[in-house]
């Protein structure tokens, strides 16, 4: 599909697009449903992670101004930022969303973008990333950031130039380790970054565009494989980047990497937590406080006391306490407390009987 003359005008043209001041809740809801949809027929899942990282990953923390500082603000979609040398490919990236754009106007390229990236990352089985919205965008090409501010795969100093590019952001070293992890999707494309093999056992077949050299046997599922495959380095068909290797090198990062290649759950934990807050890097947002599309986690159901009225002489089963259970919720109330009295409805009672009393007497 060629790209549409909106397209054209933000990315080779270098004009400024229309864009919207904030994100509408349901059209975020609605294009994550495409961008679901678009993962299981372009597998795409690793260079959608990238372009979120890549809008992101510009911000520098002693910038206080906006946009200069950089960082979530859609500033990736201009021609002028997508020519950096780190971007080298990510116009394929804004190609498959531009559809989805049009779509859902209503929603900013800058939350576009992270969108992307998050649900990328949980459709190929990764963790649930906590994820706000609300992101405003950057109106012309003049406000990108200048080349330079991404990290390089190999530069003289690894640990170092890791640390140099990442603190700059406000990342610390756990976060760095964590956010490397992503590795476990993708492939590097020596054409485009001038690492990797032109094709490997497996990625000679796609799926998607074949070629590229993997960081992991099983590049489009997230896991904590990069980790273990990097610890153990036996497989010349998986990359093993300077910024790769050194996390098992370097005193404080290997700390981290030991404990991922050994317990995924941790490695979840950490990395979602990272993720979210390299999303939300230099954004300025609106409202303030942010958008959230997925709602608060329901409450836990309240604990079963069955001692609370139960005769002591033997315990309930399961069916009786789910019925009774149900009885009570169904007045509002709960099991494990009493109702609050109804005083009109007691008087109401009394009444009733004193009259059922008196025609009786009657009679």
């Amino acid at each position: 599909r060629r790209p549409s003359a909106h397209l054209s005008a933000a990315l080779y043209s270098g004009v400024a697009s229309p864009k919207c001041a904030t994100s509408d809740p349901e059209q975020l809801k609605g294009a994550r449903e495409e961008i679901k949809e678009l993962l299981k027929t372009k597998f795409c899942h690793p260079i959608l992670v990238w372009l979120g990282w890549h809008d992101s990953g510009t911000y520098n923390k002693n910038i206080k101004e906006w946009p200069k500082r950089g960082g979530a603000n859609g500033s990736l979609r201009f021609e002028i930022e997508l020519k950096h040398a780190a971007n080298a490919g990510l116009v394929n990236a804004l190609k498959l969303l531009e559809p989805i754009k049009e779509k859902y106007p209503s929603v900013t390229y800058a939350d576009l973008f992270q969108l992307a990236g998050a649900t990328a990352i949980e459709e190929a089985g990764g963790p649930k990333i906590p994820m706000k919205y609300g992101r405003v965008d950057v109106s012309k090409p003049e406000e990108c950031p200048e080349e330079g501010r991404l990290p390089d795969a190999g530069p003289p100093s690894p640990a170092d130039h890791l640390r140099e590019v990442f603190c700059r952001m406000g990342l610390n070293d756990k976060e760095i380790v964590a956010l490397s992890g992503a590795h476990t999707l993708g492939r590097s494309r020596p054409e485009r970054s001038g690492w990797g093999k032109p094709e490997t056992k497996y990625t000679k077949e796609g799926p998607g565009a074949p070629g590229g050299q993997s960081w992991t046997m099983q590049w489009l599922k997230f896991d904590n494989s990069y980790f273990k495959d990097i610890k153990e380095r036996k497989d010349e068909d998986l990359l093993v980047l300077p910024t790769d290797g050194v996390l098992f090198e370097d005193p404080s990062f290997k700390v981290y990497a030991e404990k991922y290649a050994e317990d995924q759950e941790a490695f979840f934990k950490d990395y979602a937590e990272a993720h979210a807050k390299l999303s939300n890097l230099g954004a300025k947002f609106d409202p303030p406080e942010g958008i959230v599309i997925d709602g608060l986690p329901k409450a836990a159901p309240e604990r079963f006391v069955a001692a609370t009225y139960s005769s002591g002489k033997r315990e309930l089963s399961d069916a009786t306490k789910q019925k009774i259970r149900a009885e009570y919720e169904a007045i509002g109330g709960s099991p494990d407390k009493p109702l609050q009295s109804n005083y009109f409805l007691n008087i109401v009672i009394v009444i009733a009987a004193l009259a059922f009393l008196s025609s009786l007497v009657v009679n």
